[in-house]
């Protein structure tokens, strides 16, 4: 038995059915498809499509208790690296990193990275904005649980969204980037103070709500210098957390006075980064 269809229906669901696949098309358009091994996926995001300066991001999914890691992996494991030199009409890509988790790694130290799902954003300048932009990244990075496995791979995307469905997500991650901060600055969660303790032991004063949930790590001037993470003070000033760590990890022949150290300050619901010069 056949049945007739009003036309004004029909439209509607037609309607309905064009618009369902338009947004399918586009949200297929804004991010590429996942790259999966065993235990990890990770692929490309895209924002918006707006001047020559474009946010778009590197999206990685890890099973449950395995973890990959932050630029200064820790006391073990292996940054990512991303290659973005095929790319066509790109000038420069940044890589912007979400607050890190600390974990114990196993050995009796700890690592520095992140677990579940984690999002980095990318600021990409184009080449000329009114040409497309495509995308290219190679990527290595690790996922560990209690061995270490590389994994390589190889995304693509082109940024052709006026309105990218990928827009809150990028920005959701750009609010987990600690933001730039002054030791001294009267926040709540701040750096007071950062100084020498004899030759080779540094010191530095932390202010914070929350004493059991804050981290500090710290990076030298260039991705060789490998200094330990601080460590919290047992008996700290009166008003401060206190952290310490050794002058070790420094590549041959570098002198600590007057180094550019980043220090990364990490509590429950903020996170501020701090750029100084050893004294």
């Amino acid at each position: 038995m056949s049945s007739i269809v009003p036309l004004r229906a029909a439209i509607g669901v037609a309607t309905i059915l064009l618009a369902s696949s338009l947004a399918f098309a586009a949200h297929a358009d804004d991010a590429s498809p996942w790259q999966r091994d065993g235990h990890s996926a990770v692929r490309l995001l895209a924002g918006s499509r707006s001047g020559a300066v474009l946010l778009g991001g590197i999206a990685f999914q890890l099973q449950p208790g395995w973890k990959t890691y932050w630029r200064m992996p820790g006391d073990s494991g292996v940054p990512p690296r991303f290659d973005f030199s095929k790319s066509e009409n790109v000038e420069a890509v940044t890589v912007m990193w979400p607050a890190p988790l600390k974990f114990d790694d196993g050995a009796g130290g700890h690592s520095i990275g992140y677990r579940d799902q984690i999002v980095l954003p990318l600021r990409i300048v184009a080449k000329a904005a009114d040409k497309p932009v495509t995308l290219r990244a190679e990527i290595s990075y690790a996922v560990c649980e209690k061995l270490c496995i590389p994994v390589e791979a190889s995304a693509e995307l082109g940024f052709n969204s006026v309105a990218s469905t990928e827009d809150a997500n990028l920005r959701a991650a750009l609010d987990t980037v600690p933001k730039p901060a002054n030791i001294g600055d009267p926040n709540p969660l701040t750096i007071r103070d950062v100084k020498r303790d004899g030759p080779r032991n540094v010191v530095v004063d932390v202010v914070t709500p929350d004493r059991r949930n804050v981290n500090l790590f710290v990076e030298g001037p260039t991705p060789d210098w490998a200094l330990p993470i601080p460590a919290p003070v047992q008996h700290s000033p009166p008003g401060v957390t206190r952290f310490a760590f050794e002058l070790d990890g420094l590549p041959p022949g570098a002198k600590p006075d007057g180094a550019a150290l980043k220090f990364t300050l990490v509590g429950p619901d903020k996170a501020y980064e701090f750029n100084t010069n050893l004294e």
